[in-house]
């Protein structure tokens, strides 16, 4: 049990130290906030609605990734390279492609 709640301390400080530090992760996560609260109201499917909220939630967990690969160049070097631009260009593809299937979930399933 100290191990789990150590872990769980552990997520919780990442969670905190990227919404302090990333504006991008605090607007997916108003994102994910706002079109979850959204769930309640539809009339969709059980099914469909955890399609529609594992798309959000895929966009939640795709900006942590790509925070913590933005982190890890960072932290490696401040010095410009290829390598670590490429790095970071797919941590931000992660993301612009959980956008994608979010939207493209939420208008096959609200149409």
């Amino acid at each position: 049990m100290k191990r789990i709640w150590k872990a769980l301390c552990y997520s919780l400080a990442g969670l905190k130290a990227t919404c302090q530090s990333e504006i991008a992760f605090r607007q997916d996560l108003v994102l994910f906030v706002v079109g979850t609260v959204l769930l309640f109201f539809l009339k969709q499917t059980a099914v469909e609605k955890v399609m529609l909220f594992s798309s959000l939630l895929l966009i939640v967990l795709m900006e942590l990734v790509n925070t913590a690969i933005e982190v890890v160049v960072d932290r490696i070097s401040t010095e410009k390279n290829p390598l670590s631009g490429k790095a970071k260009d797919i941590g931000s593809s992660l993301v612009l492609l959980a956008l994608i299937n979010a939207a493209v979930t939420w208008i096959l399933i609200l149409s």
